[in-house]
């Protein structure tokens, strides 16, 4: 059975209980990966563990670093900008080929409004 459905419902819940957002960076930027439906992503991260995790375990992820969000900038920036570029969010990735839920910004902020009462 996938964890990708708890690792799903993690994210959203840790993020709005802490407020922000991680993903990782190097100094080329932010990574983006296609996925097995040829659909691109870029990842994210309810924890600075979770991020740190992948970073550890996944060879193509260890010469990133961390990098937090603020919901707000997610929701307001992030998300609007990754809709413009046609990226998927990828949530709370996880395993030893860092995979989970991609699903599409419009469907995070839907999810993060309805879950602040909007």
């Amino acid at each position: 059975m996938s964890v990708a459905p708890l690792h799903t419902h993690a994210f959203f819940d840790e993020i709005r209980k802490t407020g922000f957002v991680w993903t990782v960076r190097d100094e080329s930027g932010f990574p983006t990966s296609t996925t097995r439906s040829n659909e691109t992503a870029m990842p994210f991260w309810s924890s600075l563990s979770r991020a740190r995790l992948i970073i550890e375990r996944v060879p193509a992820y260890r010469r990133f670093t961390p990098h937090r969000l603020p919901l707000d900038v997610f929701v307001d920036r992030w998300l609007a900008g990754l809709e413009t570029d046609k990226l998927m969010v990828g949530i709370n990735w996880s395993g030893a080929a860092a995979s989970g839920f991609d699903l599409a910004p419009a469907d995070v902020r839907r999810w993060l409004l309805r879950a602040q009462g909007r």
